[in-house]
């Protein structure tokens, strides 16, 4: 007879969050965005406000993903079988993401497909305050491949406990920190630091966080699949 283990939820939500917040495709395309907004113009006050509402169009549409997956797996009351899925699912996208830390961009990887990185790039080259919205909507969309694996182990987690206020505060504070990162690379451009040295770092370091957000998918996967076989449960603190 299996012995349940009570697992708190909250330390969770935050070491996933602060690990998928590093994730080098929704930095790549910030750094992207305020390198062509520095390129076109000196005005760091536009650059500011275009900067200000990507972000903010990236957390919403992240945030409006997430409560409604959140809804639709409680709806349907399939959460329990969803565990196995995504819990196989999430350490299959992990090892894919290590396999990155050897072998960047070999083979199958979890990038952002290269016709929508162009198309990123364009619309870059086009922005403006009003388009940065639909920028911001956009990249969240096709960075899935990259971001996709916590998320959707996250809200599997979720759904699970229950819909309640708390667990929208969860969902809240984990796209919160997701974009926390975004929002200090902005005040950083803004307040004299070069896109170019963010992006150099972020070269350097992409394959150690491609190396942490796998082993966390990895241990994501494995609290799934523990869960659906009731060894743990989780609580809402």
């Amino acid at each position: 007879m299996a012995v349940e283990i009570a697992l708190p939820t909250l330390p969770v939500v935050l070491i996933t969050a602060l690990v998928d917040s590093i994730n080098p495709c929704a930095i790549g395309v910030l750094i992207l965005l305020l390198a062509t907004l520095v390129g076109l113009s000196k005005d760091r006050s536009k650059m500011l406000k275009v900067g200000a509402i990507y972000i903010t169009a990236v957390f919403v549409t992240y945030l409006a993903a997430g409560f409604g997956l959140l809804l639709f797996i409680q709806k349907l009351n399939i959460s329990y079988a969803l565990s196995w899925i995504v819990g196989i699912l999430v350490i299959a996208m992990g090892v894919l993401e290590i396999k990155d830390f050897f072998w960047y961009g070999r083979g199958l990887t979890l990038q952002i497909p290269p016709k929508r990185a162009e198309q990123i790039k364009k619309m870059i080259k086009k922005v403006s305050i009003p388009g940065s919205i639909v920028l911001g909507m956009f990249v969240a969309a096709v960075e899935l491949p990259c971001t996709g694996g916590p998320y959707l182990a996250i809200t599997t987690l979720l759904a699970k406990i229950g819909f309640s206020f708390k667990v929208f505060l969860l969902l809240l504070l984990y796209n919160f920190i997701f974009v926390l990162p975004l929002i200090i690379i902005l005040l950083l451009v803004f307040f004299g630091m070069k896109a170019k040295t963010i992006q150099r770092w972020k070269d350097t370091q992409k394959k150690w966080m491609r190396l942490f957000i796998g082993i966390v998918m990895i241990l994501l996967g494995i609290l799934l699949i523990l869960w659906a076989r009731g060894i743990i449960s989780l609580g809402i603190i």
